[in-house]
């Protein structure tokens, strides 16, 4: 009768294979070091050890590359990233003027971007004025969904 075990090196290579592929199309490590800890389920299954140790030099192995390998990798990956902000983070802090006269419910200003927001007044910030007057300038606090929350703009 044969013996299932002994062909279990093409189990191996079919999981790091696999392993490989899925990490083509994610491109985050992960599968990667699963299939070098798969490297060393086929090295241990070389070796003649028993299957179950295959299994546990595997894991482990995987184990710490994720837990070692892994974000070193992905810090060296994103250290050249754009650090231009985008999106709702760009437009924190950014200047515009008041199109329509902006108060606790509403309003609206155009941005430094171009980019005409309803808004809203920030109270606190503005003390007792909880009016903005069309034409005054204005400064983005935060954006809540689709409304820009703003406050006068200091003058320098």
């Amino acid at each position: 009768m044969v013996d299932l075990t002994d062909y279990l090196w093409i189990l191996w290579l079919v999981f790091i294979l696999v392993a490989i592929i899925i990490e083509l199309l994610s491109l985050e490590f992960t599968f990667l070091m699963i299939s070098i800890g798969s490297l060393g389920g086929l090295a241990a299954n070389l070796l003649g050890l028993e299957w179950w140790l295959q299994i546990v030099v595997a894991a482990g192995l995987s184990v710490l590359l994720l837990l070692t390998i892994r974000p070193f990798l992905l810090r060296v990956l994103r250290k050249g990233g754009d650090p231009a902000l985008s999106n709702i983070d760009a437009l924190i802090g950014m200047t515009g003027r008041v199109v329509s006269t902006v108060t606790e419910t509403g309003g609206l200003v155009k941005l430094a971007n171009g980019e005409t927001w309803t808004a809203r007044v920030q109270p606190a910030a503005t003390g007792t004025d909880t009016n903005i007057e069309p034409g005054r300038p204005v400064t983005v606090h935060l954006i809540e969904g689709s409304t820009a929350v703003v406050t006068i703009a200091e003058r320098s």
